[in-house]
């Protein structure tokens, strides 16, 4: 049988008989109000905010919120089992820590931080590469535990390479390629503040480690650091890929590798042609294009196109167990959370991001079992209903 992760509510009353009660609020839609309160305008900013006026962020938020689940009744859930198999690896649950940058501006241990309270939990951790942390300090933080790498896909070549070869050096076996930020978005939060911590060379961890990159400078990075900080911005992204060049990372990565920020079945269908084993539906939780479609609205017709061909997952949006509910009815194998767990990590490390995790998939357990499911096998989407717009 698969963990009880349903168990944390009574391990939370139990503990109240001492009079402990839990650090953070266990409605993980209260943290951003509670971060916004306890951490400067900067980093919450880079954080909560959006592309444009929000209004993607907002969007994701109303179409899971859009659908709403039918439960059924006198079904046998007593035993239940939350685990998946998901691109050829068993997970105790249809979740994973979404890719998140710069985590050093929400907690002095970071990336670290976040993917030992996941490998605790043996959740998936994506670690990105514009991470605080180089990837081979993450990987041993983790020990063996489930691991995996997200690429923002550079200029140079040589670095992509590189940055493959470190990654699956250090134990990461799944490739999750970012296609959605060829170019940084309109993001106000940011641009009022003038708050961009790349250019002070904050969340270049795994640039300025490698030996690719550094072959790059004339000197050392500690000795020109606004040099390394101006090769970084000159080579970050790539606006002119196109599909073709997709071969090169199939060339130079023989795990699984999933293409994250794809919206439109055409594009799905493109990546399945490409011999990509996945997509990651998700519209970088609203943080690029705003006025784009609400990822749980084009989650149903990625399904529909290559649900046969390639493993759908799903991001933008969900904060709740039902969220993920909700996506699972709506086709995808398995959900990447991002800003919940961040929140959890800045107001408290390790252990807040283990909370959210729990909090998380306890609500998902109780969920399935209050509709009438014992598997997330068995949702699907006759189990939701849309309210009239």
């Amino acid at each position: 049988m698969g963990k009880h992760w349903a168990d944390f509510q009574y391990e939370i009353y139990l503990n109240g008989m001492t009079g402990a009660v839990p650090r953070l609020p266990t409605d993980l839609t209260r943290l951003e109000e509670l971060t916004e309160q306890r951490l400067g305008p900067g980093p919450v900013g880079y954080v909560a905010g959006s592309a444009g006026d929000g209004s993607t962020a907002r969007a994701n938020r109303a179409a899971l919120e859009r659908r709403r689940i039918v439960p059924r009744m006198l079904r046998d859930v007593h035993e239940r089992d939350l685990s998946v198999e998901v691109l050829g690896r068993a997970l105790p649950a249809p979740l994973a820590l979404a890719p998140v940058g710069v985590l050093s501006i929400m907690h002095p241990d970071a990336e670290s931080a976040a993917a030992r309270a996941a490998a605790a939990q043996g959740v998936p951790y994506i670690l990105s590469s514009a991470s605080s942390t180089p990837m081979e300090q993450v990987a041993e933080a983790m020990g063996d535990a489930e691991r995996w790498f997200q690429l923002y896909w550079p200029k140079d070549p040589e670095v992509a390479r590189s940055f493959l070869d470190r990654a699956k050096a250090a134990g990461f076996s799944v490739l999750v390629v970012t296609l959605d930020t060829p170019l940084l978005s309109w993001r106000p939060r940011d641009l009022d503040q003038a708050y961009l911590p790349f250019l002070h060379g904050v969340g270049t961890a795994n640039y300025f480690s490698d030996p690719a990159f550094q072959a790059g400078l004339a000197k050392p990075v500690h000795e020109d650091p606004n040099a390394a900080v101006m090769r970084f911005v000159g080579l970050f992204a790539d606006p002119a890929k196109t599909w073709p060049d997709l071969a090169l990372l199939r060339d130079n990565w023989d795990g699984p590798i999933v293409l994250k920020g794809v919206l439109h079945p055409d594009d799905a269908r493109l990546a399945a042609d490409a011999g990509m084993d996945g997509v990651v539906v998700s519209n970088h939780g609203g943080r690029q294009v705003a006025g784009s479609v609400a990822a749980a609205d084009a989650l149903p017709r990625v399904v529909e196109a290559v649900g046969d061909r390639l493993t759908v997952l799903f991001d933008s949006g969900v904060r709740t167990g039902d969220d993920v509910f909700k996506a699972l009815a709506l086709g995808a194998r398995a959900v990447l959370l991002g800003r919940p767990y961040v929140y959890g990590l800045g107001l408290d490390g390790q252990a807040g991001v283990e909370h959210v995790i729990r909090c998380l998939l306890a609500e998902l357990d109780l969920t399935l079992a209050l509709s009438g499911h014992a598997t997330p096998g068995t949702v699907g989407p006759a189990d939701l209903v849309e309210d009239p717009a």
